[in-house]
């Protein structure tokens, strides 16, 4: 079961989450079926839309990641609610280009040039924009960047996926700490030096950490404390009745052009690859509902 623990250190000056999301990036695999490298990019922005929508107060909040870019990847979007369930698209999904000369996955070759925007929904007048340009296209770095930047937190992301040779995911997750405005330096320093010291994400899952070993690592001599367990899901909240509203809401002139030209309609929902089709009988019964 993937999930993420919720964890603060130095007596509430620092804030953590570390996420296990190997079986939320694998069910993106094999409903996008992706390559490779979109699979990684992807993957990294699913598991860091479940790191920050664990951080949403209310059961309403949505958190939406929008990543454009100008590589032959496009972009990504992905949303999170605070129940932490998670979904996600890339605007190409079979993407191929060289690996990096390191021999890992180029993200931000896949990505190019562009923006990372993260949008808020928080149930007021005018959901909360940031936005930032592409500092790397690796999605951490971006990501820890979008934090110092649009709201002023300074941050240290991780985020990893290990495909496996047969292309489902083999390792995935991630972490964020979060440094508040009363920590004392010294801590943040210490932090900060463990953090370069440490293996990356995904190489720590493969000596069979759990994210609980990644938070004693990182602030087991800070006073770690555990909050909770939060489980992760990949989710879509797609529906045919959902469907057939918004069908409706085209209106009497738009269904009845449908109808004659097109004799059905398929609406494809692009965050579970799953298409609702509605032949010409059914079109005519719901376009005598519309009144």
């Amino acid at each position: 079961m993937d999930y993420i623990l919720r964890a603060t250190a130095g007596n509430g000056s620092v804030r953590a989450f570390a996420a296990k999301t190997k079986e939320t990036v694998n069910i993106s695999f094999l409903t996008h079926k992706t390559s490779p490298v979109m699979t990684a990019a992807l993957g990294r922005t699913l598991t860091a839309g479940a790191l920050m929508g664990c951080m949403l107060k209310d059961d309403k909040d949505i958190l939406t990641i929008n990543i454009k870019g100008n590589g032959p990847g496009g972009g990504i979007i992905v949303t999170a609610n605070n129940r932490v369930e998670v979904k996600g698209y890339c605007f190409n999904n079979l993407v191929d280009i060289p690996l990096k000369p390191n021999g890992k996955l180029d993200v931000s070759g896949a990505l190019g040039k562009g923006s990372f925007t993260v949008i808020k929904d928080l149930g007021l007048k005018e959901p909360y924009v940031g936005q930032i340009p592409l500092v790397s296209g690796e999605i951490a770095e971006d990501l820890t960047y979008y934090f110092a930047t649009s709201e002023q937190i300074p941050s240290a992301v991780a985020l990893g996926v290990l495909v496996d040779r047969d292309y489902t995911v083999k390792q995935a997750g991630g972490f964020i700490i979060q440094i508040m405005p009363d920590a004392d330096d010294e801590i943040i320093s210490k932090i900060e030096k463990k953090i370069q010291e440490m293996k990356s994400i995904t190489a720590m899952f493969e000596s069979g950490y759990e994210p609980s070993d990644i938070l004693n690592d990182l602030l087991g001599s800070f006073n770690l404390n555990i909050l909770d367990k939060i489980p992760v899901s990949f989710h879509c909240g797609c529906s045919r009745e959902r469907v057939e509203k918004a069908l409706l809401s085209v209106g009497k002139e738009e269904l009845d052009d449908i109808i004659e030209n097109d004799k059905k309609a398929v609406l494809h929902c692009h965050f579970c690859n799953t298409d609702y089709e509605f032949d010409e009988d059914y079109l005519k019964k719901l376009r005598n509902t519309v009144k």
